[in-house]
């Protein structure tokens, strides 16, 4: 189960919607918001600890998905923390790229809240594993 995770997004409407599925999978779950890999990125240097989960959006301002996987990755600190990439994107080039520089998934943005609440039960129920 999620205790504390982020979330890299920049669209509000999302970050709404994922917020919503997320209290009603893990009502105990506390959730940090950054608008841009930049930013998390520094949070996440000044506040890595007990992080279960980030997830990342692929596009965004001042440093998107791919980039901030490469700075986090090549950071030892914050390299260990699991990355489940959350987009829009429906490339598979995408989701290969994003993989292939350290995603351990790829889910598909939806505004169906059911949906994402069913994908944010899976992924939880196998960080417990």
């Amino acid at each position: 189960m999620f205790n504390h995770i982020v979330l890299i997004d920049d669209d509000d409407d999302d970050q709404f919607i994922f917020l919503t599925a997320l209290k009603a999978v893990a009502p105990e779950c506390a959730c940090r918001i950054n608008n841009n890999g930049l930013d998390a990125f520094r949070d996440l240097q000044a506040h890595h600890d007990n992080i279960d989960m980030i997830f990342l959006d692929l596009n965004m301002p001042i440093m998107n998905g791919f980039e901030f996987l490469i700075v986090l990755k090549s950071d030892p600190l914050l390299s260990l923390i699991p990355i489940t990439i959350y987009s829009t994107s429906n490339n598979p080039s995408d989701e290969k790229r994003a993989k292939a520089l350290g995603a351990v998934q790829f889910i598909s943005k939806t505004s169906d809240i059911e949906m994402l609440m069913a994908e944010l039960g899976l992924i939880s129920r196998a960080q417990q594993v």
